[in-house]
């Protein structure tokens, strides 16, 4: 019985256990943490301990090769994921329902003190580091956005003079020895455990002893037992509980995370290895991770207050990670202001070489006496131009629903809507609308009922009307996610290469090499409204999934050279519980009434691209002053930049939210859609947390 007890609880210690046998290389940062590092190392040795002086010593150890990973806080991760270190993070620290995989940044002092946030020019500052989130970052931010802390960018004084200047003295761990920021520190200013009042503990452990009178620091830094003796300094001047942070902080920012190179497999490498380890806890011969007492220090590797460790969505860069309201806030404080507003024009992000085309020339055209109001960024798919418009290195496009619901995840706003009906356009602005189909050669016979193991014609994976209205439908009905079991071949452009739904698509058809099969993009003939429907028409599909006015655009005399031949009359619609019927007769027949496609940008420049695109309009628009150049005509393809059904643009007010754009029909629809994990990576990465879209 002895023996059999002894082999159960070893059979449990080898699976808590099942970690990687190569080195797990860990950079750490003061004495303390490499204690902590090398127990760790002796119960297990997968783990290897290196010490550098700080953070920035440590992504450059990283970056060389010479250690694996390291724990940092959000101002750092920004560092780490600069090109000239290219690290990402992989794994986020989860604080618990406090608040989960983000914490609050929150400005702490004594309750004995009678000021307000607007109060504290002249007085003392404890930081936790300069540079860091909670401690530097956000609260510097935030009175630069309340013009509490005046700073007219660094042509005139470096933001740290700024700050120097507006506090009569500081302790901020990383400021240049010898200056104001470091006056109160009471060792040698370092961004390390050797200065006491480092990191969150330690800026606390400032104002507790009276060396300054307001601490930055994170929401759970004041102990349990203290929190009566302290309160927190709200946005609107008043103060609150320490327990208040909910409603009083500067910021909800994200959590620490596990940053390493750009390598998949040392990525596995150092979850599986951290992750045994935060299961062993409760086993005799593990470790804990979150507990740093036996070493004499806080927060030692990870902070104290973390309850569980989470694995980042893969191709999450560190930008994603922080978000655009973080990264907002990091170009406030190195440019000071929190957008370029100092271009003319607006950047377009076009997809592919066709639209590149096409927004060159309407750039050439764009020209005044002031510059070119338009300039172009150019990628291979959408989810690369949502991010370069993140990014703040692109600043617009015209998106479909379905992208519009992804990029509006990563805290982009829509800003003006496509209009196809000319008679809408001199009135007041309305959400225009259009249906999505199912198209199906009229000698196929085909009905809904009859569809399931037909080939399948799509506009791309994620479309409004190709993918997600359709894939809906099929999903209510089969209450399964693999698709491919409906239809066993298909084409819907932005598929996995290996895919069954790239099996029909035929890129660009050049007999030298096909390298543009299945791409996002109008050099796959396949992609789009137009695309699908000549996906059916050559007969490489049994069904195309469009918009209801495609087929009449792409037959009977209309559309380019591949659509000469065809008639409209020989194409029906079809839709669940009903018969084929005309193409005319979409009203009837649909799978869904879906909005128009809209312009997106960053939430800080709505206004400037609404004017510009207005008076890009006045001259480029259907009836534009300008006969050069046409916004809403594609000469070397079909819908590039905008649809060319599109009549004219109309201004959506800045307080309309996507999700009331898409309305609650489309949102349940993309709900029940998502059930199946069908959420592109960067959807996954912007909604990894919260603190990513609103801060």
């Amino acid at each position: 019985m002895k023996l059999s007890l002894l082999l159960m609880l070893l059979g449990s210690l080898v699976t808590v256990f099942a970690i990687p046998t190569t080195k797990v290389t860990w950079c750490l940062k003061s004495d303390q943490e490499e204690q902590k590092c090398l127990a760790l190392k002796a119960k297990f040795p997968v783990f290897g301990c290196v010490k550098r002086e700080n953070s920035k010593d440590c992504i450059k150890a990283i970056h060389a090769g010479e250690a694996d990973a390291i724990t940092l806080d959000g101002g750092d991760i920004y560092v780490a994921g600069l090109k000239n270190y290219d690290l990402h993070p992989i794994i986020a620290e989860d604080y618990g329902t406090s608040s989960e995989t983000c914490y609050y940044a929150v400005a702490v002092v004594k309750k004995t003190t009678t000021f307000g946030i607007k109060d504290l020019k002249g007085k003392k500052s404890c930081h936790t580091g300069l540079g860091k989130s909670a401690g530097w970052n956000i609260p510097i931010g935030t009175l630069l956005s309340k013009k509490i802390l005046e700073w007219t960018g660094p042509e005139d004084k470096t933001i740290e003079s700024a700050v120097s200047e507006f506090f009569s003295a500081s302790c901020a761990p990383g400021a240049p020895v010898g200056s104001k920021l470091c006056q109160l520190c009471q060792v040698d200013c370092s961004r390390s455990h050797k200065e006491p009042y480092y990191d969150y503990e330690g800026a606390f452990l400032c104002l507790k002893e009276d060396a300054g009178e307001v601490a930055f620091v994170k929401h759970l830094t004041v102990p349990d037992a203290e929190k009566d003796e302290y309160e927190l300094l709200c946005k609107d001047n008043t103060r609150a509980s320490i327990d208040s942070y909910k409603t009083c902080h500067l910021a909800k920012v994200p959590a620490h995370a596990v940053v390493t190179r750009k390598d998949p497999q040392l990525g596995k490498k150092i979850w599986d290895s951290v992750n045994a380890v935060q299961n062993s806890s409760t086993v005799p011969m593990g470790f804990d991770l979150f507990s740093s007492d036996a070493f004499s220090g806080k927060n030692l590797m990870f902070k104290d207050s973390t309850k569980n460790l989470v694995e980042i969505p893969e191709n999450t860069d560190s930008f994603l990670y922080l978000g655009a309201e973080y990264m907002s806030i990091l170009r406030s404080l190195s440019k000071g202001s929190s957008s370029d507003t100092s271009s003319v024009g607006i950047n377009w992000c076009a997809v592919g070489h066709a639209e590149k085309n096409k927004c060159d020339t309407w750039s050439i055209n764009s020209v005044t006496d002031e510059g070119a109001q338009i300039e172009c960024s150019n990628t291979q798919s959408v989810e690369d131009c949502i991010k370069k418009i993140m990014r703040n290195e692109a600043d617009a496009m015209a998106l479909d629903g379905g992208q519009l619901y992804t990029a509006g995840k990563c805290g982009l706003v829509p800003v003006m809507l496509e209009q196809y009906n000319e008679g809408m356009c001199r009135k007041k602005p309305e959400y225009t609308s259009y249906y999505a189909v199912a198209v199906v050669k009229k000698s196929s016979g085909l009905t809904w009922d009859t569809l399931k193991g037909k080939k399948s014609c799509h506009t791309g994976i994620g479309r409004t009307a190709g993918w997600n209205i359709p894939m809906g439908h099929v999903y209510n009905q089969t209450k399964d996610c693999d698709f491919s079991k409906f239809f066993p071949k298909g084409c819907a452009p932005g598929s996995s290469p290996d895919s069954s739904f790239c099996a029909q698509c035929v890129g660009s058809k050049n007999p030298v090499g096909e390298k543009h099969k299945c791409k996002a993009s109008a050099e796959e003939l396949y992609y789009g409204y137009a695309g699908a429907f000549r996906c059916l028409v050559e007969g490489n599909g049994d069904v195309a999934f469009i918009k209801h006015t495609t087929v009449l655009e792409n037959s009977d005399g209309n559309g380019p050279d591949w659509a000469a031949g065809v008639s409209s009359a020989d194409y029906q619609l079809i839709c669940p519980g009903k018969h084929a019927v005309g193409v005319n007769e979409f009203a009837s027949c649909n799978l869904a009434k879906v909005p128009a496609h809209a312009v997106v940008t960053r939430p800080e420049i709505h206004d400037k691209v609404v004017n510009i695109l207005q008076k890009q309009e006045a001259k480029f628009g259907n009836s534009g002053s300008d006969p050069n150049f046409k916004m809403f005509q594609s000469s070397d393809g079909k819908n590039l930049l905008f649809k060319d059904s599109t009549k004219c643009l109309q201004q959506i007010p800045p307080e309309k939210t996507y999700e009331q754009v898409l309305g609650p029909g489309y949102m349940n629809a993309m709900f029940s859609l998502r059930q199946c994990d069908t959420a592109p990576d960067l959807e996954k990465s912007c909604t990894f947390h919260a603190c990513q879209q609103k801060i």
